[in-house]
């Protein structure tokens, strides 16, 4: 090959190069926005300790620190419901099936699962019961994108709510001529 050759078989090569590397970056970008950067930011404002982010910041502060006593006090529950749910596992997995003993830990599981909710949920209540009426609303308002009771979102793909049908003209024309 002589020279010329070699200079168009470089160039070709580096656009290549910058091609595929474009390609790459670029792709990784759309990874990391579409699914790494956006995920936990996500969750992170659906947590139940953001559903004082409409009120003052001593009332934030008072909620945070409820939710945190609540779920320090409720520990020995957390602790029981991991347990239970680790027995359940080694149930499942186990050569030979035991319903019972299946059902008794999903039974254990599901009471210490229960009784920290009632925890955090007597938390809420408790914070709530010091707020005003017009911070209450907001409140609930804000606990409907926040924690345990936030609302779903519509469905992208839901159908609207079927209207009733218009009356055909004509139709109506004769009922009123009938009388009807």
């Amino acid at each position: 090959m002589n020279c010329r050759s070699w200079k168009i078989v470089l160039i070709a090569s580096l656009v290549f190069n910058v091609f595929l590397l474009g390609a790459i970056v670029g792709g990784a970008y759309q990874w990391f926005t579409a699914r790494g950067a956006t995920a936990p930011v996500r969750a992170q404002q659906s947590a139940l300790r953001f559903a004082a982010d409409s009120l003052s910041a001593d009332r934030q502060k008072a909620f945070v620190d409820g939710l945190k006593n609540a779920r320090r006090e409720g520990r020995q529950y957390a602790r029981e419901a991991r347990e239970g749910r680790r027995d359940v596992l080694s149930l499942l997995a186990a050569p030979q099936f035991d319903r019972a003993a299946l059902d008794a830990a999903l039974a254990r599981t599901r009471e210490a699962d229960s009784r920290l909710r009632a925890q955090v949920e007597g938390s809420v209540a408790d914070f709530a019961a010091s707020l005003s009426p017009e911070e209450r609303v907001a409140f609930a308002d804000s606990l409907k994108v926040h924690g345990q009771w936030r609302e779903p979102l519509p469905a992208a793909n839901a159908k609207k709510p079927a209207q009733k049908p218009a009356q055909n003209p004509a139709s109506e024309a004769s009922s009123e001529s009938s009388g009807e």
